[in-house]
């Protein structure tokens, strides 16, 4: 029988969450999130398919995920893996992008060296990655964005580019009210008025300043409501409502798409 999933959670701040996963076998359905998520893999294979190639990460490589596309991940030996990772919301990113489009980084795995020939990022990394070492600092946070939004566009490989320069204020504008509002559902005509953009406008430039959609940027801040409540010891019940989801099948179904795991799953795993 294979070792039962051990999950660390590291103190966070705002725009950076960190984990550490010791994990075998199949880790993780296929799933999306919201985030950039650059990890190191710290033991054994991890493996993972993403945009349609399979992927081998190896201890001391890193890996680089753009938001909102489709992933898996598991071990590629029976000694399973071991990895930390960085979850950085793609708006800390664009304090630093000034309204530019997220960098897209074709090949998501990159050895050591390739990291440190990108840019001065890597030591900042390293820091974020050491969970003794406090991130609650918002010189280093700043810090880090400007490193990060630096490593990924000079990685960057066939970024699609939007139309003109992004209406960041009013994209921003309609992003902070959802994420202060995620229990309830936004009407179109306000998220209009909120951004000075149709919705067709609104729709392209919310993806490309902050990597996903405003419905699904919506979901993902209810999914981290329930995560706090299940940390407190919420039920899976009483955590879906809270959050504002239809019902608890709802709550665990968009859990499973965002993070690979059953919320019952990710609940045991939690060290």
């Amino acid at each position: 029988m294979a070792p039962s999933p051990r999950i660390r959670i590291a103190p966070s701040t705002e725009g950076i969450e960190r984990l550490e996963a010791h994990l075998h076998g199949q880790a993780f359905s296929p799933h999306r999130h919201d985030t950039y998520a650059i990890g190191i893999t710290l033991a054994g294979v991890q493996r993972f398919r993403y945009r349609g190639t399979q992927q081998q990460c190896l201890p001391g490589q890193c890996h680089v995920l753009h938001p909102d596309e489709l992933h898996d991940g598991g071990a590629g030996t029976d000694d399973g893996f071991g990895y930390r990772i960085l979850y950085v919301d793609p708006a800390l990113v664009q304090r630093a992008l000034h309204g530019k489009p997220l960098p897209f980084v074709a090949q998501p795995v990159l050895d050591a060296t390739r990291l440190r020939a990108l840019g001065t990022g890597l030591r900042t990394a390293r820091e974020l990655w050491d969970f003794d070492a406090a991130i609650d600092d918002e010189v280093l946070r700043t810090e880090f964005a400007v490193a990060v939004a630096q490593l990924l566009a000079n990685a960057a490989t066939g970024q699609p580019q939007a139309p003109g320069s992004l209406e960041l204020a009013g994209l921003t504008r309609v992003r902070d009210h959802i994420a202060a509002t995620p229990t309830e559902r936004p009407a179109m005509a306000a998220l209009e008025r909120l951004a000075g953009l149709d919705r067709w406008s609104l729709a392209r430039q919310f993806r490309a300043a902050f990597g996903t959609s405003p419905s699904r940027f919506r979901t993902l801040r209810q999914l981290d409501a329930v995560r706090q409540l299940l940390r407190r010891g919420s039920s899976l019940a009483d955590a879906a409502d809270a959050a504002g989801f239809a019902d608890q099948s709802h709550m665990s179904r968009q859990f499973k798409q965002a993070y690979g795991l059953t919320p019952a799953r990710w609940s045991a795993a939690l060290s």
